[in-house]
């Protein structure tokens, strides 16, 4: 394994769906990935970034934005380190196709998912089935992994505390949809490339 699952490195921010405002951080050493990361491997490397107090407390907290670090990742995922202000949050998105997990490094998180397979292409507006709704929330030390169809959103309700979590995709980020959502109907609203947030 490399290295980057013991300590990981920060490397240079780059813009990401979900965040504002990036944080520069010293380049890492990139290396080629020897294999693909597991979701347990991804969720490892999450569980022990988020548990890395020094590191976390490398990202700045901005009250009014969300800020980012992004790290390198076990066997080339992307990982970041986002900082949630009260009362911000992600809208209902997917990722691409991409796997991965995140964890909560400090204060809290809710994510609301659905529990059923959405189609990628050929539609616009779906009407969700009663049930296929899930909600959690993941306090400091929580995490959990996610399937490459996970379409969820992510909220810090708290009106007073930040959140900062720790989140690792695999492959890298190709793309994400963003979604709207009125009661049960759920609308693609748009599609994001890298090149819109890199």
């Amino acid at each position: 394994m490399s290295s980057s699952l013991d300590t990981p490195a920060p490397a240079a921010s780059v813009s990401t769906p979900f965040s504002s405002k990036a944080v520069d951080a010293a380049p890492g050493a990139a290396s080629a990935p020897k294999s693909v990361p597991t979701q347990a491997e991804l969720l490892a490397f999450v569980r022990r970034t988020a548990a890395d107090s020094e590191l976390v407390a490398t990202l700045p907290l901005d009250p009014e934005g969300r800020t980012w670090i992004r790290l390198d990742g076990p066997a080339g995922s992307e990982a970041w380190i986002i900082a949630w202000p009260p009362g911000t949050g992600t809208g209902w998105h997917d990722h691409g196709g991409s796997y991965g997990a995140f964890a909560t490094a400090g204060g809290a998180l809710q994510e609301d998912s659905l529990a059923a397979r959405l189609p990628t292409e050929g539609w616009k507006t779906l009407e969700l089935a009663e049930g296929v709704d899930r909600e959690r929330t993941l306090t400091k030390g929580d995490a959990r992994a996610f399937g490459s169809h996970h379409v969820h959103e992510v909220r810090n309700e708290s009106d007073s505390e930040h959140a900062v979590s720790v989140h690792a995709y695999y492959p890298p980020l190709p793309l994400m949809r963003r979604y709207s959502r009125t009661g049960a109907v759920l609308r693609l609203e748009q599609v994001e490339r890298p090149q819109e947030w890199q």
